[in-house]
């Protein structure tokens, strides 16, 4: 009798085992399944759905995240920003790392070859028009200043700010950039300074808000960023910035007043009447026609033009109202 119960508690225990073996077994399919899944998922993009990973010039971050959104509300799709500086964007883009990037130039000549020699054609999209703000303390009594004496500021000709205002007492210019690698930095060298060096003795720190921030607590400081950051009249956070600090008007004229100066505003902007003005691009390099060019195409759509438009940006393709603007 003893035998037979031993033989019965052998195979209840086999029994029970191979049920666990079962059920784990059916488990690690399901799992495996999922993961695989979503791997496809991520992998077979189309023109509106699937998974990417781009990188944007940290610059214009608020635009294009609101790009993002509005597209991933109408579409099935996952779109990863990553918010970076210029150079590094390109450089992810040659690595193949993302297959789109936003920034404020073309590709050069050099790193045009680049991809050819690997048998790809990236193509330039141009999106939009920005503006490079000059932002200043609240208190400072000086906030207009033609483009020549933003150029001998920051090619370190003048230093102080009473060098061109006489009665200042704010003492040294203290500039200030976003980010050494930046757009930013690189507009001042090839668009301002030009044909003269640019001053060693600027500051970058990282991002656009900190150069907001340092302004705000800073008398005698003078902040570049992209007008991208303070001039969406819809965001919070950019009227809250716009409450911190003052917008220097600008002058194309050697002698600079309140005539002949005006703002970053997207009708001066559109006028020409703004200096410093520059284009952004989407830089796709796509070859099988996917998501990457799916998301070019609407932000040059009409409603995509229309978030930039709203933005405060200058849309690239939509037409503008030619409305007067007055101080």
């Amino acid at each position: 009798m003893s035998h037979v119960r031993i033989v019965l508690n052998i195979y209840n225990y086999l029994k029970m085992r191979n049920l666990s073996l079962i059920i784990v077994a059916i488990f690690s399919i399901f799992l495996i399944s999922s993961c695989a899944k979503t791997k496809k998922d991520k992998n077979e993009n189309t023109i509106t759905s699937g998974y990417i990973k781009i990188a944007v010039d940290q610059t214009m971050q608020k635009v294009i995240q609101n790009e993002i959104d509005v597209f991933e509300g109408l579409y099935p799709a996952k779109i990863e920003p990553i918010f970076t500086t210029e150079t590094e964007a390109i450089e992810l883009l040659k690595k193949d790392s993302v297959r789109l990037i936003v920034t404020a130039r073309k590709l050069t000549e050099g790193e045009m070859n680049y991809f050819l020699d690997k048998k790809f054609q990236p193509k330039n999209v141009r999106i939009a028009i920005d503006g490079i703000a000059l932002i200043i303390h609240p208190q400072n009594p000086d906030s207009i200043i033609s483009a020549d004496n933003v150029k001998k500021i920051l090619t370190g000709e003048y230093t102080q700010w009473k060098e061109i205002f006489p009665g200042s007492k704010l003492g040294k210019i203290q500039v200030v950039f976003d980010n050494a690698k930046s757009s930013t930095v690189r507009y001042a060298i090839d668009s301002i300074c030009r044909d003269k060096p640019i001053s060693q003795n600027l500051s970058a720190l990282e991002l656009n808000e900190e150069v907001v921030d340092y302004v705000s607590k800073s008398p005698g400081a003078l902040g570049f960023i992209g007008v991208n950051l303070i001039s969406d009249d819809a965001d919070t956070t950019a009227i809250d910035f716009t409450k911190k600090i003052q917008v220097m008007r600008v002058s194309r004229e050697e002698l600079a007043d309140r005539y002949n100066s005006v703002q970053p505003y997207q009708y001066y902007i559109y006028t020409h009447e703004y200096p410093f003005v520059r284009d952004i691009y989407f830089i796709v390099n796509d070859p099988r026609g996917e998501l990457p060019k799916g998301f070019s195409r609407f932000v040059s759509s009409d409603k995509g033009q229309r978030i930039i438009k709203r933005s405060g940006l200058l849309p690239s393709t939509m037409p503008i109202s030619t409305v007067h603007i007055t101080d």
